[in-house]
């Protein structure tokens, strides 16, 4: 596509200067996994003034049986040419916003919680932008963790099983309209990066969901598996999702300041101090299944404790310093989130708690920059340093207790998010694992 469409009238003029023939309506439930409901062009016209039907009860934290109508409305400027299906027959996307039947958004639509937030903010006149860096595995099957390649970061040809991979999949992107800053191999085995070029929430949001589909099209394409599971594989790093993020006003950046030995503004130490003190609580959301946990341990880069720095990776908020005092380029890397969450909800509750900090200006504390993993329980209890929660119901817990977390995900999702998290628990809690068999049924 040459240009990206704004409203009707250029999506219909894409549509047939390209012969496209279907167009799949895409939207998230409550956990961020993609859903789908085809149509032909001729039904598109009623789709965008009224919205397509479908049984809400069917979708999972979505509606009862008793209230389960719902309508999926595309939003035009989410419009984008499928590139993997074959030429002669052309189909098109567009994220949808839920509605009620009677045209009002539905509450339990994480789009529109992420569109109910950024409201907010315009109305203290920032724009929040976000640059995700999305890690991922190749394995040969959906199966068994079997690896492609035993590279580490960075590594190069014989070592890199994925660099072909990962070079379509750019491809793929750049022609659906999304940036793409550059791709490596990760430090794991098999396990790989494609970092996107920041943008607005609200469009990342949908990049990261179109993201995730193009890398796993791309494996199938290639005879193997992509996954993005944040713990496959046990005694390597598991997969994060790294969210850098700013607040600009207009062409200002919001988190800088040029005369700070930081290069931050009040406005960028607060907001960090936000993500700090309500970490826990949002936890949940930003590292949302069982597995999530099994990645948040020491001694794989990937932080169990809340504190910030500069430079060290081993802290849950890290300042970039690439390149130190340029304005543009100043913000704040948030690095427990993993890319298996969802990317509305969890730009929802990392804004919402940074402007927490904002607002009711939390004091930032100093940074920490020796690597906290080498810390002795001691001398981390005594510089005040706590720990993100241990498992997906410890986390849930501190998420109940919040009225901060109700009030940024809205009751509906709120209360649907916990009760589904609660039972995914309980199935895990019940089931007998293969370690509890190897460890104890020939000594009990």
């Amino acid at each position: 596509m040459e240009k990206e469409a704004k409203g009707k009238e250029e999506v219909f003029e894409v549509i047939e200067k390209h012969g496209v023939k279907f167009i799949g309506l895409w939207f998230t439930d409550i956990l961020g996994r993609l859903k789908s409901v085809t149509i032909s062009i001729r039904e598109l016209e009623a789709a965008f003034d009224e919205g397509m039907g479908f049984d809400g009860s069917s979708i999972k934290g979505f509606a009862r049986i008793d209230e389960s109508d719902m309508l999926a409305k595309p939003d035009p400027a989410t419009f984008q040419i499928v590139p993997w299906r074959p030429s002669e027959d052309v189909v098109a996307r567009m994220f949808c916003d839920i509605l009620q039947p009677d045209g009002s958004p539905y509450e339990g639509d994480p789009r529109y919680i992420l569109k109910r937030n950024l409201e907010r903010l315009k109305d203290d006149g920032y724009t929040f932008y976000v640059g995700p860096e999305l890690e991922y595995f190749y394995f040969r099957d959906d199966k068994n963790p079997k690896v492609l390649d035993e590279g580490g970061y960075f590594d190069l040809t014989t070592l890199d099983a994925g660099s072909e991979l990962r070079r379509d999949t750019t491809l793929m992107l750049e022609a659906m309209g999304i940036k793409v800053e550059y791709s490596h191999h990760e430090v794991a085995p098999s396990q790989h990066e494609i970092d996107l070029r920041y943008k607005d929430a609200l469009t990342m949001a949908d990049n990261v969901m179109t993201y995730r589909i193009v890398v796993k099209e791309i494996a199938q394409q290639h005879g193997c598996y992509a996954t993005f599971m944040p713990k496959p594989i046990f005694g390597v790093d598991g997969s994060g999702m790294h969210v850098h993020q700013s607040l600009f006003k207009g062409d200002r950046n919001a988190f800088f300041s040029s005369d700070d030995e930081y290069h931050l503004s009040d406005v960028g130490k607060r907001y960090i101090a936000g993500l700090l003190r309500h970490a826990p609580e949002i936890t949940s959301v930003t590292n949302q299944w069982i597995n999530s946990y099994k990645r948040l341990v020491p001694g794989y880069e990937a932080p169990a404790y809340i504190t910030w720095a500069l430079r060290n990776r081993s802290t849950l908020v890290r300042i970039p310093m690439y390149k130190p005092g340029k304005e543009k380029a100043t913000r704040i890397e948030y690095r427990s989130p993993d890319p298996a969450c969802n990317p509305y909800l969890a730009f929802s509750v990392m804004l919402a708690t940074g402007m927490a900090g904002v607002k009711n200006k939390y004091e930032l504390p100093p940074p920490t920059e020796k690597d906290v993993f080498l810390m002795s329980e001691e001398e981390r209890a005594k510089d005040g340093i706590k720990s993100l929660p241990g498992s997906l119901i410890e986390a849930i817990a501190l998420t109940e207790k919040s009225e901060l977390m109700r009030e940024a995900l809205g009751e509906h999702v709120f209360r649907n998010f916990i009760t589904s998290k609660k039972v995914e628990w309980d199935r895990y809690h019940v089931n007998v694992t293969e370690w509890e068999l190897k460890e104890y049924l020939s000594v009990l």
